[in-house]
């Protein structure tokens, strides 16, 4: 398909908009690692307290992600974005303002919730609105968005320590937000960006096709007509999605469960779920906290922290520049090869960095090198093709399968990564992480088609020809 047919500009405007979801989802994932260490002394808390404080979101998030695939398929695409925002809302503003630890975790995992909720929903709206030629990269806007939101985080976090320093203010809450207890402060600054992604949606139409699937073919082709500029591609698109749903005669569950789409389900839980044991998020929550081990001083470690963001969201840039044209496969073998090198490195860093005399700047290149590879590839294409793998009238309850699996995962490794770093000590967990990329290679180069350039119906096509 031609370019000058897709109205672009429209186009870009719905996938940025979704994608501010996807800010939020990395702010309030990264933020919490700037916190961990001073809400551990403020309340006291053991190592596995520490890692409830850090899970307690991801049990949100898997709850959300939960009801995230039946909210988008039964109201819409735009309405449970909509819900998103307002759970992000209350989130930020009840930490900034919580009595007490108990509540500080109920307001996490209600910010999880809405994590889990635009894990699934903002991807899939933007797969829906975005031509075929162009479907990666526009996706990969929402996982830019995500790291842009770690970033901010990171700096967030970094700006408001050392405002902290010398804060002083006859408010005794402001005091409290903004100097004494300033992770409060770096916790609610989400506010923001969140009331911001609840009245921004409102600018946007619904899915097209999930339309289509209600029985709004009018409604489905005005926007349509808006995102080409080809009334017969138009009608082509309608007829395609319209001849997709009539060959699934069977009910949402019988056809979940068929021989092929249920393979792609596997499939898809399954590099969700390994994506989680290679060490990617116990960097993001916990890298100042292994930087500490090394000998930093928190101030360094946070600083560290924001370059390994900065690495992240430029990476994401190139990926978003390149995945629909090598396509998702190459970039997974080309990445998940420099993963496994980096993860390696860096744990030998930790086995031997007296015996080699390695500094901790050794330490900071191979974290870098390690983020620009999973930015790269693994990260840029987990919702690019969880957003592709999946018919339309069952796609938001499969995704919220894959995404279940996860987010499963992600509490895993919140959970587990401390016990790990102390019992397995920092080189045997980085040699785990290391291992576990194997089987995500060979899954994506034995059972994955590659995507780019296709529709959402030929892809679902693949899928349904598989009878094992």
């Amino acid at each position: 398909m031609k370019d000058n047919v897709n109205n672009m500009g429209y186009i870009t405007f719905l996938s940025v908009v979704a994608a501010l979801g996807g800010f939020l989802f990395g702010y309030d994932t990264a933020v919490i690692s700037g916190t961990v260490s001073q809400v551990s002394s403020q309340f006291t808390l053991t190592t596995m307290q520490s890692g409830w404080y850090v899970g307690c979101a991801l049990v949100g998030s898997i709850i959300g992600v939960i009801f995230a695939g039946k909210l988008s398929d039964n109201f819409g695409r735009k309405k449970t974005m909509l819900i998103s925002a307002v759970l992000f809302t209350i989130s930020s503003i009840g930490c900034a303002i919580s009595a007490n630890l108990d509540q500080l975790v109920i307001y996490r995992m209600i910010g999880g919730a809405g994590i889990g909720i635009v894990s699934v929903v903002c991807p899939l709206y933007i797969s829906e609105v975005s031509p075929a030629s162009h479907r990666g990269r526009m996706v990969s806007l929402y996982q830019l968005a995500v790291t842009i939101g770690f970033l901010g985080a990171y700096l967030m976090n970094y700006y408001l320590l050392n405002l902290s320093e010398n804060f002083s203010s006859n408010n005794p809450l402001l005091l409290k937000i903004f100097g004494t207890e300033v992770w409060r402060g770096m916790l609610g600054a989400e506010t923001v960006p969140a009331l911001l992604f609840f009245f921004i949606i409102f600018l946007i139409p619904e899915s097209p096709r999930w339309l289509i699937v209600k029985g709004k073919e009018d409604q489905a082709s005005n926007i349509f007509s808006k995102i080409f500029n080809d009334a017969s591609i138009v009608s082509f698109q309608i007829g395609e999605i319209k001849s997709m749903l009539k060959s699934e005669e069977k009910s949402d569950w019988k056809l979940l469960l068929s021989p092929g789409i249920f393979r792609a389900v596997i499939i898809g839980a399954a590099i969700a779920m390994l994506g989680q044991f290679m060490g990617v998020n116990a960097v993001l929550y916990y890298g100042p906290s292994i930087f500490e081990i090394s000998g930093l001083s928190s101030g360094d470690s946070l600083f560290y922290q924001s370059l390994i963001g900065l690495v992240n969201m430029c990476t994401t840039v190139l990926a978003f520049l390149i995945i629909d044209k090598i396509g998702r496969k190459k970039l997974v073998y080309i990445g998940v090869s420099g993963m496994i090198i980096s993860l390696l490195l860096i744990g030998t860093y930790f086995l031997k960095a007296e015996t080699l005399n390695l500094s901790s700047v050794f330490l900071l290149v191979c974290f870098l090198m390690y983020i620009f590879f999973t930015a790269g590839s693994i990260s840029a294409v987990i919702f690019v093709f969880l957003s592709e793998m999946f018919p339309t009238r069952i796609r938001g309850t499969a995704m919220s399968i894959a995404g279940f699996s996860l987010w499963v995962g992600t509490y895993l490794i919140g959970q587990l990564t401390p016990w790990m770093l102390e019992n397995l000590t920092p080189e045997g967990t980085f040699f785990l992480f290391a291992f576990m990329c194997i089987p995500y290679i060979l899954i994506v180069w034995k059972l994955m088609p590659e995507t780019a350039g296709k529709s959402l119906e030929e892809i679902e096509r693949f899928w349904t020809k598989c009878k094992k």
